[in-house]
């Protein structure tokens, strides 16, 4: 038999676009796998990228893999503090509401899966209460509720974070890298991030200070002074995250992990943590990225620490020997939770998004009918509330498409 180059050259294509076809439809390729909307809806459902669970989470620390595990913890939180007169029957039903919410919010914006706010925001109002209505599964009180609010708030919102679908999305977050640096309060920084996370540290402490901090908290047994926190709806209600937070970062592992860093970091002892945090000659020394999840954490860790400590508490006294009982700027003292402190974001924002021509014409380019908003696993900042950061970023874009001041 005697083949033709053209039809053999005809076959290998079929086989090649066989072979991406078969590729494209395996279920290792999540991203490829549609979401319906009646899977997103359904308590159980757990979905999977890449094999692997798609995790949320309140109050950015406790996770779950289905909306149903979240029910437990909602019902739990509304009976955690019976008899107290502070947290009556009507408190209850508003936590539970609010933490139902927040934990649907966090299973359709999800940090590593797009598709469920893609099948959320894809369909009508008038699809997702026929699908809601078609759960089988019992749900409490508020369940389609919630859906129906977090759809229609993530319609007309762009969530500004560095890994955004959008462009301006990720422009408008603090990570996001300045090639010619950002000149603030005297210094260059790479980004937004660098300056917000070095000024949480003196200029006079140093790595070694952190180091002897690290030691001190390891040798602490912090069981009764988390319970402190925990048995007071008064104290916890209102600093949820900031609890959360300390609980996973004052256990020995995850302290131990902060040491290790400052070692893979090549962070001498006599180095001082705002000064390398700053723009050097030798270029980007921390990415944004470990801006936070080093500096940020370790940063918000002491003034937290700080923060709840009763006076008396001798570790206090050390943290406020090392200056972790404030922000120190330009001879102002700032409390780290305080609205004094809060207003740097917007001041270093001016200066960014208002003189600052290329990143004016970004944030200006956003129609005012979408509002910018942050919402990242729905974690918190004890530094700057989320919702207080959101208002900051729409009030600079009122600003920056008002008549210009730069030429």
């Amino acid at each position: 038999m005697i083949f033709s180059p053209m039809r053999t050259k005809h076959a290998q294509i079929l086989k090649l676009l066989l072979a991406v076809a078969l590729l494209l439809l395996s279920p290792r390729v999540a991203y490829c796998q549609a979401l319906s909307l009646q899977s997103l809806v359904s308590p159980s459902t757990v979905i999977q990228k890449d094999g692997v669970p798609v995790r949320f989470a309140v109050h950015g620390f406790i996770e779950f893999s289905s909306v149903a595990e979240l029910f437990p913890y909602v019902e739990s939180q509304t009976r955690r503090w019976p008899g107290n007169r502070g947290f009556d029957d009507r408190a209850r039903r508003n936590l539970g509401r609010e933490l139902l919410r927040r934990g649907i919010e966090s299973r359709v914006v999800s940090m590593v899966d797009e598709r469920p706010l893609e099948t959320l925001i894809t369909h009508t109002r008038a699809q997702l209460q026929q699908a809601l209505a078609e759960v089988k599964e019992p749900v409490p009180p508020g369940y389609a509720e919630a859906f129906l609010a977090v759809q229609e708030k993530w319609k007309h919102s762009l969530n500004c974070w560095s890994a955004s679908p959008s462009i301006p999305g990720r422009v408008l977050s603090n990570w996001y890298p300045i090639e010619e640096g950002i000149r603030l309060y005297g210094e260059t920084y790479d980004s937004t991030e660098h300056f917000w996370q070095s000024v949480k540290y003196h200029p006079d402490i140093t790595v070694g200070d952190l180091t002897d901090l690290l030691d001190s908290m390891e040798k602490t047994d912090w069981t009764l002074w988390l319970r402190r926190l925990d048995d007071d709806p008064a104290i916890y209600l209102p600093n949820a995250y900031a609890v959360e937070f300390l609980r996973h970062n004052v256990v020995r592992e995850r302290l131990e992990w902060f040491r290790q860093e400052l070692t893979r970091a090549k962070a001498s002892r006599d180095e001082h943590p705002r000064l390398i945090q700053q723009r050097g000659s030798a270029g980007l020394r921390f990415s944004a990225f470990e801006e936070k999840v080093l500096w940020g954490d370790l940063g918000d860790l002491f003034h937290l620490v700080y923060t709840f400590s009763p006076p008396e508490d001798p570790f206090r006294k050390q943290l406020a020997t090392d200056h972790f009982d404030a922000v120190y700027l330009e001879g102002r003292r700032m409390g780290f939770i305080s609205e004094e402190f809060r207003s740097l974001m917007l001041e270093i924002w001016k200066v960014k998004f208002l003189e600052m021509p290329r990143f004016r014409e970004v944030i200006r380019s956003i129609p005012v009918e979408i509002r910018l908003s942050h919402f990242l696993n729905d974690g918190d900042s004890p530094d700057i509330p989320i919702p207080l950061y959101v208002e900051y970023l729409n009030r600079i874009r009122e600003l920056a498409r008002g008549p210009s001041s730069v030429h």
